[in-house]
């Protein structure tokens, strides 16, 4: 992680924000080639969880006012436990020390009092003084960035947590544009704020960060996903019943399997999660350091009938063949979670808010239905019950749903507030009718897979890190696909005191910009320099214009250098982009090499 936090540094891929004023913990700026990662990242998951989907994406504003919180459940329930040094009054994340000092993996779903007990036990210590922290609470604090709207107090407001709420509350206008079918999807790609205890290992917790969520909604009756299209997906499995197990190890299964032996509850979940392993190595993160485990009873939502997260080991220094064997091995972050939400998040913000979070879902055939209704006669009910009459009218309507016969006696009687009240039939007017319907309202089910973008872009730098020797010499470089590198292709003249070089390398960066190309420029140092300056950031081609290519024929040539091989060969300028965006989609320069033949030449040293 030194070596990783170094590079990106040195090279502009993040690093801490606002250095000039002494930089505030938990903010980073992505620099040139940073920036050009993570929007490669961010586009190849928009291409596969939006457009190949055939999901909706929206847009939605980062700051909401606070009853979507409290619908929401964030205001009460969105917490980490914090632990104040009593000697140097620095706040801490209870549970990370606690799995810092102990073998507990998830201690965040343990209850504060063990927490506490953990501390105790375990003689835990202030990071930042080195004080014994025993004997100090350990308390709930709200991780949400609170602002007002408009001037003076305002209106209360709070940054967002997540970007789901931001789909959610326009759920009503979002199912028009789904034509009010399920089921249908709606992603967001966007800014999310936190405001963590201990942020820590750079882009791993920060308190600004970028999310990619898709919301899809379903109806849990009717809705299957395509599972057929991911049911031979292997992967590592890490379950609740084996974490829970001394002995418990990884499950290695497909997805279709772990769907059918139930490991996985719902079929929309297992589906995602073979989409997302897909995806994951598209990206560049290594098979061998992900897994997906299962939220224990204690981290999961209330909501939440089933999660998982999707998780990569970092940091490189535990043994491949642990790694593969061990769960405890490692130091494994999460980088995205696989959530079925149930109705809650819909139901919540129909209780709150004033619109319908419901869709008409038509019937195959129609139905004949009997319905029942109470319409209590308050003139009668106000008199005799006075504040009690209207909860005595709406347990008559309860009852009527729920036991209509009882209305067929003369006399109704209903209990309220443990105390029985009865009320003539007539004065309750209960009328039974027999309707036909064409459909029904259904508030619909949400599956969410929620990705965190930085996440992944830290990933897929740490497991593409590598190092090996070159002509001799040793080379640091990055093994990135292609696909998110942040530069597709490094243009160099060989020499710069050559004019005709200099001139025809302006113009092949000119054809490949045009052409679509990321295209770099460098004329500054040895060729060998420039090579490995490209190396360092995951260029994965280098195009090289020399005296050769110019002066070999009628046809002008120059080279082209593979990144992971450093292998090279000659091609015509003018076949540039046309192989280029061959090797860049398929990363088939073994095919090249066969054309064209690799070219034996000092350009690959140094």
């Amino acid at each position: 992680m030194t070596d990783l936090g170094e590079l990106a540094r040195r090279r502009g891929f993040y690093f801490g924000s606002v250095g000039a004023y002494g930089g505030v913990a938990g903010f980073y700026t992505y620099g040139p080639q940073g920036s050009s990662l993570k929007r490669n990242v961010e586009d190849a998951w928009r291409d596969r969880f939006t457009v190949r989907e055939g999901n909706h994406e929206v847009d939605a504003p980062t700051i909401m006012p606070e009853p979507v919180f409290e619908a929401s459940g964030h205001l009460d329930g969105f917490d980490d436990m914090l632990v104040e040094c009593g000697e140097c009054g620095e706040s801490h994340r209870a549970d990370h020390l606690i799995e810092d000092a102990t073998d507990v993996e998830e201690a965040e779903s343990l209850p504060i009092e063990e927490v506490e007990a953990l501390i105790r036990e375990h003689d835990v210590a202030c990071p930042t003084c080195g004080s014994p922290l025993a004997g100090q609470d350990v308390e709930d604090f709200n991780l949400m960035f609170e602002t007002s709207i408009g001037p003076g107090s305002g209106q209360p407001g709070y940054l967002r947590p997540e970007t789901a709420q931001g789909i959610f509350v326009e759920f009503p206008r979002l199912k028009e544009y789904a034509r009010n079918r399920l089921p249908f999807g709606v992603t967001q790609i966007g800014r999310a704020y936190r405001n963590e205890i201990s942020p820590r290992k750079g882009l791993v917790r920060t308190r600004e960060f970028t999310q990619a969520e898709l919301e899809q909604f379903v109806n849990p009756e009717r809705d299957e996903p395509p599972l057929d299209r991911v049911a031979d997906v292997e992967a590592r499995f890490y379950p609740a019943s084996e974490q829970e197990d001394p002995d418990g190890g990884y499950v290695r299964t497909t997805v279709g399997e772990a769907v059918e032996s139930g490991m996985v509850g719902d079929a929309w979940i297992g589906y995602y999660l073979g989409v997302a392993a897909r995806w994951y190595e598209r990206v560049g993160v290594d098979t061998d350091r992900f897994r997906f485990r299962q939220h224990l009873a204690g981290e999961r939502a209330h909501y939440a009938a089933d999660c998982w997260d999707a998780e990569s080991e970092i940091g490189g220094e535990a043994d491949a063949d642990d790694l593969a064997d061990d769960p405890t091995a490692g130091d494994w972050i999460e980088m995205a979670g696989f959530a079925y939400r149930g109705d809650y998040d819909l139901s919540k913000h129909a209780e709150y808010g004033d619109d319908d979070f419901t869709v008409f879902v038509e019937y195959d055939e129609p139905k004949t239905v009997e319905r029942t209704s109470v319409d209590p006669d308050m003139s009668t009910l106000g008199p005799e019950y006075g504040a009690k009459a209207a909860d005595i009218a709406a347990e008559l309507s309860a009852l009527a749903d729920r036991d209509p016969d009882a209305f067929e006696a003369d006399s109704v009687t209903v209990e309220v507030d443990g105390e029985t009240y009865e009320v003539e039939a007539d004065v309750a007017n209960f009328t039974r009718e027999t309707v036909t319907e064409q459909g029904e309202h259904v508030t619909p089910h949400v599956v969410e897979p929620s990705f965190g973008v930085d996440r992944t872009v830290y990933t897929v730098l740490e497991h593409a890190l590598r190092e090996d020797v070159v002509s001799g010499e040793p080379r640091t470089y990055l093994d990135l696909p292609p696909e998110v590198a942040p530069t597709d292709v490094a243009v160099f003249p060989l020499v710069t005191n050559v004019e005709t070089l200099v001139d025809a390398a302006d113009e092949v960066v000119r054809d490949l910009r045009e052409a679509g190309f990321a295209v770099d420029y460098d004329e500054s140092g040895s060729i060998g320099r420039r090579y490995r300056r490209q190396d360092e950031v995951g260029t994965p081609f280098c195009v090289t214009v020399d005296r050769d290519g110019l002066e070999g024929g009628n046809e002008r040539t120059a080279t082209i250098r593979d990144r992971d091989s450093a292998r090279q060969v000659r091609v015509p300028m003018a076949d540039l982009a046309d192989r280029l965006a061959t090797v860049r989609d398929d990363r088939s320069f073994d095919d090249l090499v066969a054309e064209f033949g690799e070219v034996e030449t000092d350009l690959s040293a140094q």
